[in-house]
């Protein structure tokens, strides 16, 4: 199943991060894919607050994975962009949070494709100049 949805603004693509954290449920995957300055983080922070999180939001980008424990659920969220090899997420411990009770959000999910289960959540932001500097698609494939 593909939903689509547009984004008008940072708050447009926020709020349905948020929509999504408010329904996520423990196991889930969900990976982020697009180009820098899509709004990935944006949509993570949304996400975040959809379940509960209030602390700051931010990539983790030089540290991989940050982990939020206040919310419903613990948070992974991990930024992949400076894997090298997938074989770096042993070093993490990646399956710990890939199959324990909490959820996943992966930024540039697809740099470890070979990784990750096959029933993740997979969503797509994306630009279109045509529309506006702020629009962006958003696609999510369950």
């Amino acid at each position: 199943m593909t939903e689509m949805w547009e984004s008008r603004s940072a708050a447009d693509t926020f709020a349905y991060g948020k929509s999504l954290g408010e329904k996520a449920v423990p196991g889930e995957i969900y990976t982020l894919v697009g180009d820098l300055g899509v709004g990935k983080t944006v949509f993570t922070q949304g996400f975040a607050a959809g379940l509960g999180i209030t602390e700051p939001v931010n990539s983790p980008t030089f540290t991989i994975l940050q982990s939020y424990e206040e919310g419903r659920l613990t948070l992974y969220h991990f930024d992949v962009y400076r894997i090298g090899d997938p074989a770096e997420m042993e070093e993490i411990g990646y399956e710990d949070c890939f199959y324990g009770e909490g959820v996943c959000l992966i930024e540039w999910a697809d740099l470890i494709r070979e990784i990750l289960p096959k029933d993740c959540i997979r969503i797509t932001i994306e630009k279109n100049l045509a529309e506006g500097f702020d629009y962006r698609k958003i696609e999510v494939q369950r």
